[in-house]
C-alpha cells in the first residue's frame, strides 16, 4: 500500500507543501461533458479501498465519494462542456477540466500529480503518470470524484432526455445507445463529432493496409525495444510540425524512433524513406516534446527498420542507433 505513496512523498521531500492528484472522466462517451477532480489528501494518508475508479463497483465508489471528500485538505470538481468538446476536441477539453479542477482548488497545490501521458498547461509544476490512478493514491481519489460526478450528472440527463438510457450506460456507445440515436437522432448533449460512424456510417473510412501494415511494424518495434531495455514513453506523438512514431528512453538518453515498415517485396530500403525533408519534421517536434516535457536527457534519433517476409512468424527488425548523427 506505501507504494501509493511514493509519487507524493517523492515531491513533498523535494519540498513540496501541497501534492494534489488529478484525473478526468468522459473522454470515451458519445454524450455529456468530461470532468476532472484535483484533490489534496493529507501527508500519509491511505484510505481503504481507494482504488482506480475503473476496478471498483459504482456501490464502493458513491461510499469512497463521501469519505474521500471529508478526509481531503482540499478538492475540486470542474468540468468542460460539449461545446467546448466540440471546438477543442476531446484532448485538449480535458487538459482544460483539469487545468480548471487544479486552479479552483479552495487549498492551493504546488505541485500536481496527473494521470495519463498528457500535462495540462499549469502555472504549478506537474508531472504525468501513466495508469497513475493505479500507482498514486491522490489521483486515484481524483478518478473517484471525476467519476462519480460525472456518473450522477448523466443520471440527471436520463431524466431530461429518458429515450436514450442515459442512467444504464452514462453516455458511453453501447449498443443500446447508438440504435437509440438512430431512431431518434441526438439530443443536444450528444458530441455530434463523435457520431459520424453511428449516422454516417458510409463517410466512416477502414484503415488502409499501409495503416494496418504500420500499425503493426510499430508494436513490433515497440516490442523489440522494451525486450532491449528501452523504457516506453509516449507513441504517435503529435505537434504543429508533424508525427514521432515511438519515444522511449535509456542510458539517460530521450529516443526518438521513426518506425518503417514493408514487405519483402519492396526494393528500396525501408529507413531510405527518411528524407532530408522528414527528418527536418522529425526534429522540430522532438523540439516541440522537449519543451512540452521540460525533458532535460540527451535527445536521439533512431530509426527502426521492420521487414515482414511471408512465411515467417516474426518480422526481421534492424536498429539504426543515431540515424541523424549531429543533426
Amino acid at each position: 500500500m506505501e507504494k501509493k505513496l511514493e509519487f507524493e512523498n517523492y515531491y513533498y521531500e523535494q519540498g513540496c507543501t501541497s501534492v494534489c492528484g488529478v484525473d478526468e472522466a468522459g473522454r470515451g462517451p458519445l454524450a455529456g461533458p468530461v470532468c476532472a477532480a484535483a484533490v489534496i489528501l493529507p501527508k500519509g494518508l491511505l484510505i481503504e479501498g481507494v482504488d482506480d475508479s475503473k476496478k471498483l463497483s459504482e456501490k464502493k465508489r458513491e461510499i469512497l465519494f463521501d469519505i474521500i471528500k471529508e478526509k481531503a485538505v482540499a478538492y475540486n470538481i470542474a468540468w468542460a462542456s460539449v461545446e467546448e468538446i466540440e471546438s477543442m476536441n476531446i484532448l485538449n477539453a480535458a487538459m482544460l477540466a483539469m487545468k480548471r479542477a487544479v486552479e479552483g482548488l479552495p487549498v492551493k497545490a504546488d505541485f500536481a500529480l496527473i494521470d495519463g501521458n498528457k500535462r495540462p498547461s499549469l502555472e504549478i509544476p506537474c508531472v504525468d503518470i501513466v495508469k497513475g490512478d493505479s500507482k498514486s493514491e491522490s489521483i486515484a481519489a481524483a478518478s473517484i470524484l471525476a467519476k462519480v460526478s460525472r456518473d450522477r450528472l448523466m443520471i440527471e440527463y436520463a431524466e431530461k432526455y429518458p429515450v436514450y438510457g442515459f442512467e444504464k450506460h452514462k453516455g458511453y456507445p453501447s449498443e443500446y445507445h447508438a440504435d437509440m440515436i438512430r431512431q431518434y437522432g441526438p439530443c443536444e448533449i450528444h458530441r455530434m463529432s463523435f457520431l459520424t460512424g453511428i449516422l454516417h456510417p458510409e463517410l466512416k473510412k477502414p484503415r488502409t493496409k499501409a495503416q494496418r501494415m504500420g500499425a503493426k511494424g510499430e508494436a513490433a518495434a515497440l516490442e523489440y525495444l522494451t525486450e532491449n531495455g528501452y523504457s516506453f514513453l509516449e507513441k504517435n506523438y503529435r505537434s504543429g510540425h508533424g508525427e514521432i512514431d515511438l519515444i522511449v528512453q535509456k542510458d539517460g538518453c530521450v529516443i526518438f524512433v521513426e518506425v518503417k515498415t514493408r514487405d519483402e517485396a519492396a526494393i528500396a530500403r525501408p529507413s531510405d524513406s527518411v528524407t532530408a525533408r522528414k527528418r527536418k519534421k522529425l526534429i522540430e517536434t522532438a523540439n516541440a516534446y522537449i519543451i512540452e516535457k521540460g525533458s532535460t536527457l540527451q535527445p536521439r534519433f533512431d530509426v527502426v527498420e521492420v521487414v515482414y517476409t511471408s512465411g515467417t512468424k516474426h518480422p526481421q527488425i534492424t536498429h539504426i542507433e543515431n540515424a541523424f548523427g549531429e543533426e
